[in-house]
């Protein structure tokens, strides 16, 4: 086993919070549940959910009459449909204050989509007459967990059910786990170094600009304040995993990766490799293909650097991830 494919968590599962409701708790306003099979039957073997839904936490009944997102006077707050003499805005402020604590220790959160309260994005905002006020805005809770977390990898249901979202999301979990691991331990500076050498193709595949920065960064840490270092290093490395990884960036890295056989490869086994990754530069083959086969050859032609990769062995294939990119 490789140096990377030893990284993927095994012993343990990874903290992430999750909007109760998507567990199939039957939380929701009307009393029912939105249970996503993909967190429950897939996720769920890698990561140790922690169900919060802030609505029911701030002592709203289940069921309850409906709230939603309204402007009021030039503020967003959050209000019930049908009497606006509900209003949780505060309620909700100080649930996500008084919570800290337990999510400073997840390493990732996923959000239910639409919702007044938990919806990442694009949640509707009305004025008090109900009409909608032209703009849409964060579910008052998820504003502020993106606010004073903006390094922690977030996601609502909806969007994971788009290919490329859902593997920058789970990658961004995975390494955010592994930083927090090292920072746990007493992080030093070849701590800093090891972790960038490792995530160095994956940064690539993603952002190859923030690669670039990120590599300045990691050469000069000698000369400046290790703590600010770090910090300036987690906040563009996460930047950059949030970019969602490219068929043409993904391309790069397989004949990146491709460079490092050509010593050693047989004439047509390289012409094999140029052809599998050319077939899916077209769209023809999905990335598990090209991966599988680098893989192969790197298991029989040891390449030392590339095995502390982990672009090659991160992505746990019961999740099947490459298999639709």
């Amino acid at each position: 086993m490789s140096q990377a494919q030893s990284s993927l968590p095994q012993d343990s599962l990874i903290p992430v919070g999750v909007s109760s409701c998507l567990l199939g708790e039957e939380v929701r306003y009307d009393g029912s549940h939105k249970r996503d099979r993909f967190i429950t039957d897939k996720l769920s073997s890698y990561l140790e959910f922690v169900p919060i839904c802030p609505e029911v936490a701030i002592g709203m009944s289940i069921p309850r009459p409906p709230i939603r997102l309204e402007l009021v006077e030039g503020e967003v707050r959050l209000r019930g449909v049908r009497d606006s003499c509900v209003d949780v805005t505060e309620p909700i402020g100080e649930y996500s204050s008084a919570i800290s604590s337990a999510i400073d220790n997840l390493s990732g959160y996923i959000l239910k989509s639409k919702s007044p309260s938990c919806g990442m994005e694009r949640v509707k905002v009305y004025k008090p007459d109900g009409n909608l006020a032209g703009f849409s805005s964060p579910g008052m809770y998820a504003r502020r967990l993106l606010e004073r977390y903006p390094l922690l990898p977030v996601e609502e249901d909806g969007r994971l059910n788009d290919p490329a979202l859902r593997d920058s999301f789970i990658c961004r979990v995975f390494a955010y786990h592994r930083w927090r691991q090292l920072c746990a331990a007493g992080l030093k500076r070849d701590d800093i170094v090891q972790f960038h050498a490792e995530h160095k193709l994956l940064i690539m595949a993603h952002d190859e600009q923030r690669m670039r920065r990120l590599g300045k960064l990691v050469g000069s840490l000698g000369k400046e304040d290790l703590d600010a270092a770090a910090q300036e290093y987690i906040k563009e490395f996460m930047a950059a995993l949030a970019q969602p990884a490219t068929r043409k960036r993904h391309v790069n890295v397989l004949q990146h990766l491709l460079g490092y056989l050509k010593r050693d490869l047989a004439p047509d086994d390289k012409r094999e490799v140029l052809n599998v990754i050319d077939q899916y530069r077209l769209g023809m083959i999905p990335l598990i293909v090209p991966i599988t086969l680098l893989r192969h050859h790197f298991r029989r032609i040891r390449v030392p650097y590339v095995e502390r990769q982990l672009y090659l062995y991160w992505s746990p294939p019961e999740l099947a991830l490459q298999n639709e990119l």
